[in-house]
């Protein structure tokens, strides 16, 4: 059999026909990445998942229905070993590679896909996975439901007026030093496709800041991840002095949102982008496609 494997490496999406064993339906899975799980469960195979990572938060239940093997980048062999996979899906950030050359040696192969924060890149993920699982078909349902979902986005995006919407992604608050997201980032990604700009494009990843590129940046908003301890205060971020100095501060222009949703480019991103497009123009029109429904992902303010 011949099984269709989609690398993303980079803006290029490279298409491989690899030599391989049929793809049994009873296949024991484990799930290392956020956005693995939720695509395994989208497709419907969530009765061969028998572990997933600790950012496997959405659905709520998969942590509840499932062991969990570890951070996704302190994975545990041992945790992954004792489950008796079959195969592990992972993403590029799983690790350490000490661990996963354990699981290798052990003779249980890991699939690793890309996280490449684009639209393309969500869609090859979901066929990517669809493939290695042997639900094709469905994957191919999803995508094209998710690249509906993208093109209804970029209509609202160009229909978007006034000016510009200066974002600054903080990712936690270190001392008192914000770490934010810059250049390359799923977070700079995800502001751009809710017609947004990111207020520190001169950054490269995710990097600590003085507070004099927090005041320089000149944030209209900041975008943060409303759980767990990344999760910031309005009213302490507000009063730190580089803060308070910004734009943002006058109106207390915080926004949060589930951070898997926000960051993991899965078959959610278009909703998550609609609800930041939401936050930042408040008078943009959002279809319907892109809005409601029982698993709508919002901002919080």
């Amino acid at each position: 059999m011949l099984r269709t494997i989609v690398l993303l490496a980079g803006p290029t999406l490279v298409t491989l026909l690899l030599a391989a064993s049929p793809v049994a339906a009873s296949e024991r899975l484990v799930a290392a990445g956020g956005v693995v799980t939720e695509i395994l469960y989208a497709l419907g195979v969530e009765g061969r998942i028998v572990g997933v990572d600790t950012t496997s938060v959405h659905p709520p239940r998969a942590l509840e229905d499932h062991p969990d093997v570890g951070y996704l980048r302190a994975l545990s062999a041992e945790g992954v070993l004792s489950l008796a996979p079959d195969r592990v899906i992972a993403t590029d950030a799983a690790g350490p590679a000490d661990a996963l050359d354990l699981v290798r040696q052990a003779g249980v192969p890991i699939d690793v896909v890309g996280e490449e924060p684009t639209p393309a890149g969500v869609v090859g993920r979901i066929r990517t996975i669809g493939a290695l699982v042997g639900e094709e078909a469905r994957a191919d349902a999803l995508a094209a439901e998710v690249e509906a979902g993208f093109a209804a986005l970029q209509e609202a995006r160009a229909r978007v007026d006034g000016s510009p919407v200066r974002v600054l992604f903080v990712l936690s608050l270190q001392n008192g030093r914000a770490m934010v997201g810059g250049a390359g980032t799923a977070a700079d990604a995800i502001i751009a496709l809710a017609g947004g700009v990111n207020a520190v494009p001169e950054v490269a990843g995710y990097k600590p800041v003085t507070d004099e590129a927090i005041i320089a940046a000149a944030p209209d908003v900041v975008l943060s991840i409303a759980r767990g301890d990344h999760a910031l205060d309005p009213d302490a971020l507000f009063a730190l002095p580089a803060f308070a100095l910004t734009p943002a501060a006058e109106g207390r222009r915080l926004v949060s949102m589930d951070g898997l949703a926000l960051l993991g480019f899965g078959p959610r991103t278009p909703q998550a982008a609609a609800a930041l497009m939401r936050a930042l123009h408040p008078g943009a029109e959002i279809p319907a496609v892109l809005s409601g429904g029982a698993d709508a992902v919002e901002a919080t303010r």
